[in-house]
């Protein structure tokens, strides 16, 4: 027996959920208030209190109170360079950037129901409206920058996406959000060439599929090796066609930490964006590598995470007139998840950053960085004259 569309029907009416978030006076944003002051603001926020109605299962890791304990937090203690900015759901038209007309239509056609798509995802009454407020968040985002009213800016958004494919949800993703503002970029707002980078500890396996035949989207992605969720992103995807090259996959054992990370995306991440020139810069920005995450197996910190933040800001002030844009993927420690989201705003906000100070990976990752340059060095002319990075001590 089917559902609406390609789902299955599944008992989902017995669903128990989780309470509501107990949202305090100042902890939904209003809808009224102004989207920033006149001129160009060094970074804006786009969130939305309702996307706290997706609600699931209650022992379900991707909850309301992940994106609560964030605004929460931004509300006790606002970061200075950053405001809050309006914006609008997602049309149809714009989700056909990336998903099937069919799979958008039979998300569309369960509003205001509560659904199980796939094993870990799930709609509750609220997640329809949630999705689409989240992709348009990402395209608005995209739009402020591309039209010089900030420089770069954050979609705190849920449900997450970069697991959603073109055609079906997928680990607790309904619409791919950060691959729609890379399309739109692309579509909408003049942008020729974006990168798309995934620091998500779960490899974007929707985000790969979207673009997989493209040349003018870099995806890049250090996540945690298949066999592990969702058991893609090895290295030799490297995609196919006009986009062969342009899919950099970095699987990594578990237990690896900042050094490591950080000494990939400065081996292999900002050579190959020399090479690329990117337009307009997309970090999918999950926090589920950190060292607390009860998911992930990772050992970064919130440091390490500053230090990605400072390269993808480098990224995109040598290249691409600083536009950069983060969109919320996963993280489910909420302090580790606050931490992560503040560090990240912190360096987006500031003046100046510094890069961060070499860094030299242990053995597992040296390998992976290795065999990554001699794949790579074939379509990036800059990594053939890069040297292996010395060994640590």
């Amino acid at each position: 027996m089917r559902g609406p569309g390609p789902f299955p029907t599944c008992g989902c009416r017995r669903l128990i959920l989780r309470p509501p978030w107990p949202q305090s006076a100042d902890s939904a944003i209003p809808r009224d208030r102004p989207i920033f002051e006149r001129g160009m603001q060094r970074t804006l926020l786009f969130s939305d209190a309702r996307c706290l109605a997706h609600e699931t299962p209650y022992d379900h890791p991707e909850s309301p109170r992940r994106l609560g304990a964030i605004l929460d937090s931004l509300h006790a203690a606002p970061v200075d360079g950053a405001a809050w900015a309006s914006f609008r759901p997602a049309t149809r038209e714009e989700l056909l950037l990336v998903h099937r007309p069919e799979y958008v239509d039979a998300i569309l056609a369960l509003r205001g129901r509560t659904f199980r798509l796939d094993p870990d995802t799930w709609l509750s009454s609220g997640s329809v409206d949630a999705a689409l407020l989240a992709a348009g968040a990402s395209i608005e985002a995209v739009r402020a920058l591309c039209e010089g009213k900030a420089t770069t800016a954050f979609a705190l958004v849920r449900p997450p996406g970069h697991h959603a494919e073109p055609d079906r949800a997928m680990g607790f993703c309904v619409f791919n959000n950060a691959a729609i503002a890379a399309a739109a970029a692309r579509a909408q707002f003049g942008c020729e060439r974006i990168l798309l980078v995934d620091w998500d500890v779960h490899h974007g396996n929707g985000s790969q599929r979207a673009f997989w035949t493209r040349p003018d989207v870099l995806y890049f992605s250090t996540h945690r090796a298949p066999p592990f969720y969702p058991r893609t992103g090895r290295l030799e995807e490297v995609g196919e066609g006009l986009g062969r090259g342009y899919t950099v996959n970095l699987p990594l054992p578990a237990g690896t930490g900042d050094d490591d990370f950080v000494a990939l995306y400065q081996a292999l991440l900002v050579p190959i964006a020399a090479d690329f020139r990117p337009d307009l810069v997309v970090v999918s920005a999950g926090f589920d590598a950190h060292r607390d995450d009860p998911l992930g197996g990772m050992r970064m910190t919130a440091a390490g995470f500053e230090a990605l933040a400072a390269i993808v800001r480098g990224i995109a002030d040598r290249h691409a007139d600083g536009r950069l844009l983060l969109v919320l993927e996963g993280g489910y420690d909420l302090d580790a998840l606050v931490d992560g989201v503040r560090t990240c705003l912190e360096t987006m906000c500031a003046e100046q950053v510094e890069p961060p100070p070499p860094a030299a990976p242990g053995d597992p990752a040296r390998r992976i960085l290795e065999a990554a340059r001699a794949l790579h060095a074939a379509y990036w002319p800059s990594l053939r004259a890069v040297e292996t990075a010395p060994p640590p001590g």
